[in-house]
């Protein structure tokens, strides 16, 4: 069984924790790379997890929903709801450290400086019976639930992946048009070259020279005069 809280920081939070060590290892083993897992400092307490939202980062949780999460552990610490001046530690899920050879319900950690702590004063019964009237108790299938949030977060990459093969795909089809466009042309002005072609070739074939036309009359005219000077 675990227990789910809902906290009233803006953004709302999921807030969930194992009733006892032995479901303590379980939320360990199948916890989420959005949560965020919070402990009394040296003392036995309740492993208390925050579910962050996806993009949320674990270093700008809101102070006022940390101290729901510490005031939660403190609540549910045997020894620690008994003293005053305690400190809560947290840190993401990813960094938990479990070894064959831990006790049930412990834990240590993969990068001790990837871990932040909280000093809590006093117990807050405002905060702490606000809390508790959203408590549920669940029976989940952590396992199913981690695996089927696994495959929702392939889904969307392999989506994303998609889209982006398909927008370089028409960017390189695109460019392939364009270059292809520009060796045709290419193509066909060394075509005209190659045949001596000239922009007014076809104007001067047509319509002729106008100079050369009075030319030939000069000469046919001489000619002309010449054949039948005798007469004259």
């Amino acid at each position: 069984m675990v227990l789910y809280f809902s906290s009233t920081a803006d953004p709302a939070a999921v807030i969930y924790m194992g009733k006892d060590k032995f479901e303590n290892e379980d939320l360990i083993k199948h916890g989420w790379p959005e949560d965020v897992w919070f402990h009394v400092d040296k003392l036995s307490s309740a492993h208390v997890y925050l579910r962050l939202a996806k993009g949320q980062s674990w270093d700008s949780i809101l102070p006022a929903l940390v101290m729901d999460l510490a005031q939660l552990c403190k609540a549910n610490s045997i020894e620690g709801n008994k003293k005053d001046d305690i400190t809560i530690i947290y840190t993401p899920w990813s960094n938990l450290l479990k070894r064959g050879d831990m006790a049930t319900g412990q834990v240590s950690f993969k990068n001790p400086r990837t871990v932040k702590r909280i000093h809590v004063p006093a117990r807050d019964n405002a905060i702490v019976n606000r809390l508790n009237k959203t408590k549920r108790e669940v029976f989940p299938d952590l396992a199913l639930a981690r695996m089927d949030r696994d495959k929702e977060e392939s889904r969307v990459k392999k989506n994303a992946m998609r889209k982006i093969v398909q927008e370089e795909r028409q960017v390189q089809e695109e460019r392939k048009k364009q270059k292809e466009e520009s060796d045709y042309g290419k193509v066909f002005e060394n075509a005209r070259k190659a045949r001596g072609w000239k922009p007014n070739k076809v104007s001067e074939d047509l319509f002729g020279d106008g100079e050369s036309d009075n030319d030939d009359n000069v000469v046919s005219n001489s000619r002309y005069d010449d054949d039948f000077s005798d007469l004259l």
